[in-house]
């Protein structure tokens, strides 16, 4: 069997994907999987470092900038899109795929609408409450599409879709909580309390300027801070600010071993994008969600209000974040008995089983 994973741009759509493709090759260890990602987003770096072939596209989406560059951007698009669809012609003619999936992102279009043209059976992953543009436009030609919400029968024919919940990665199923290999990897110590700071895989500003501009918080409350930045921000980083790194603080631009850092988190600072909310359910640690304002239809709010209501994450809004977070999170630091409650509260969000139900739907539709 050969299963063409398409689609990427950001780990909330990298990281089900690999799940997906992890899942197959453990049920069918002779399966040939490729990867058809955008060239220059992290699916091109992080695919290959899982163990998978990837083909890129030049490919990009509509921009929303009216400015010149981004009207001129606007008016190559469909010679770009042209250009994509050639060469996804070509990669999928030559590897034959029984069936391609598609998990969101600029790539998964081409790739995914010439797979329906040369007759291959096309399934989606929707990791969103709010679909994106990819996935609305190729839903019509579906053969299924598996979600983790309810409602999205507004967006996707109501038969074709499948409520399986979003895949996590097996490590993040299989963590040990308080992993002394994992406080070594890190280079912290299991008696202190442990904040665990990630703004997605590509960062998130707001969360970044907060830790910049309340390091000595963490040490003066004697708890240690791994920060995720984002490559992006980084790169530009101050050097003064990486030199304030000691035995409470460590900054760090990307964590591929996210198991571990959950392992040794006792409160988790996030964005609220699905998979991450995923990811938090499973591993069952009290948390502050910050959503992105910006995201579709406000989507990343809606996420978190549900875990909210339920006291089972704090929610604080962006533009509240640099001014509420810290004196929040410090004060839950101190309130273990309402930790222990807001993790009894996360634990029916939890959803382990979803890669089993996704894998059940590739084989309805392969057999």
């Amino acid at each position: 069997m050969r299963y063409l994973i398409s689609g990427g741009g950001t780990g909330g759509h990298i990281f089900p994907a690999l799940a997906i493709a992890n899942k197959i090759k453990k049920e069918n260890p002779d399966a040939e999987i490729l990867f058809i990602g955008a060239d220059n987003k992290m699916e091109m770096q992080r695919v290959p470092e899982a163990g998978y072939p990837i083909e890129g596209l030049t490919i990009y989406g509509i921009s929303r900038d009216f400015s010149w560059s981004g009207i001129k951007k606007n008016a190559k698009l469909p010679f770009v899109l042209m250009r994509a669809m050639r060469k996804a012609k070509k990669i999928i003619s030559e590897f034959k795929p029984d069936i391609a999936i598609g998990v969101g992102g600029f790539a998964s279009g081409p790739a995914l609408k010439t797979a329906d043209k040369l007759g291959i059976p096309t399934m989606l992953q929707e990791q969103n409450s709010y679909p994106g543009v990819t996935n609305k436009m190729l839903a019509p030609k579906a053969k299924r599409i598996c979600v983790a919400y309810d409602g999205l029968e507004k967006y996707f024919p109501a038969e074709k879709i499948v409520k399986t919940g979003n895949p996590i990665r097996a490590e993040i199923l299989n963590i040990q909580r308080k992993d002394p290999k994992a406080y070594q990897f890190f280079n912290f110590v299991p008696e202190k309390k442990t904040v665990l700071v990630v703004g997605g895989s590509l960062g998130a500003l707001t969360l970044n300027k907060t830790m910049a501009a309340n390091l000595d918080a963490f040490r003066k409350a004697d708890i240690q801070l791994l920060w995720q930045t984002g490559e992006q921000f980084f790169k530009n980083i101050d050097s003064k600010l990486l030199a304030e790194q000691d035995e409470h603080i460590r900054i760090v631009p990307f964590i591929k071993n996210m198991n571990d850092a959950y392992s040794i988190a006792d409160i988790i600072v996030s964005r609220a994008g699905a998979l991450a909310l995923a990811e938090l359910a499973i591993v069952d640690v009290p948390t502050i969600l910050v959503p992105f304002p910006y995201a579709a239809e406000d989507h990343q709010t809606y996420n978190a209000k549900a875990l909210s209501s339920k006291d089972a994450a704090i929610l604080i809004a962006d533009k509240d974040a640099q001014t509420q977070l810290i004196p929040e999170l410090m004060e839950l630091a101190k309130d273990d008995a309402r930790c222990a409650q807001m993790s009894e509260n996360l634990k029916p969000f939890a959803q382990p089983s979803a890669i089993n139900a996704i894998y059940e739907e590739i084989k309805k539709i392969t057999r």
